[in-house]
Order: C-alpha cells, then structure tokens, then sequence
C-alpha cells in the first residue's frame, strides 16, 4: 500500500467515525453503493465529502459523486487528485 492510499484510507476511517460510528469499515463490501451499505443519507454522505476536503485538501466537485459512490472508487479518486491527476 502506498504513502498516498494508506493517507487516504486513514481520512475515510477517520470520516466515517465521525459519521456513522456504528460502521466497521473492514466489513464493507469495497464495491458496494456506500450509502446503501452503510446506510448513509444525503446529509451524512454531505458530511463525508466535507471531513474528506477538510482532512485531504481535495474538492470533490458534484460532477465526480459517481466516481465514488463505493470505498474502491473513493481512494482510487482520492489518491489521483492528491497526485495531481484531476
């Protein structure tokens, strides 16, 4: 695992301890829909995106949602933008 993902692994942990405690992130299925696996609304998926900015710098433009609607597709996206890949 590299500097970058287990960063960015940690600011989701980090998130979604604040969001929704009750989660056990290791059981969540990686390519799931994040809100229906893990039950999250708009507010908190909201509240995600906000913690995630605060902790990474990355602004997640409405436009890129779909990219990271599951735990794979957020630390794929989440690592290209601390990369610099857009």
């Amino acid at each position: 695992m590299s500097d970058t993902e287990t960063q960015v692994r940690t600011a989701i942990r980090e998130a979604l301890r604040h969001i929704a405690p009750e989660v056990e992130l290791d059981q969540v299925d990686p390519t799931a829909d994040l809100r229906d696996e893990i039950d999250l609304d708009s507010v908190d998926a909201m509240n995600l995106l906000v913690r995630l900015h605060e902790s990474l710098g990355v602004e997640i433009p409405e436009s890129d949602y779909s990219r990271i609607a599951t735990l794979d597709g957020m630390v794929t996206y989440l690592e290209g933008r601390l990369a610099g890949e857009g």
